[in-house]
């Protein structure tokens, strides 16, 4: 299991503790420092919609001139965008034991997930 974040993120840090805490292992990757690829980002996107993993809510959206937010359209548009600006992308994600991509963190969302 791998947890995708940044770890002063206030939401990676309820997910981390969360795992901690039920005692499940999991790998951070932290993608500020290391970084995100094409292939890991495709995969993501694969099953999960780009306007779920584009976080249109955080400064760094907010930030981005208006036409480049006009131009993220579609998969294509936002892989490139979330390679160019990994901390666009809405944290954590988690890619489970099943090799399933889950975006966000809520206790219920975990709970669910985790069968706890």
């Amino acid at each position: 299991m791998k947890l995708f974040g940044i770890p002063n993120c206030d939401t990676v840090k309820k997910a981390r503790t969360w795992l901690a805490d039920q005692q499940l292992p999991f790998d951070f990757h932290d993608f500020k420092k290391q970084g995100l690829d094409r292939d890991t980002v495709a995969g993501w996107l694969a099953q999960q919609d780009w306007e779920v993993l584009v976080n249109r809510k955080g400064t760094t959206w907010r930030g981005l001139p208006d036409e480049r937010k006009a131009a993220v359209t579609d998969k294509a548009s936002a892989l490139e965008l979330m390679l160019e600006y990994p901390s666009v992308v809405k944290r954590p994600v988690l890619l489970d034991a099943q090799q399933q991509v889950h975006v966000g963190f809520s206790d219920d969302k975990y709970r669910g997930i985790f069968k706890v």
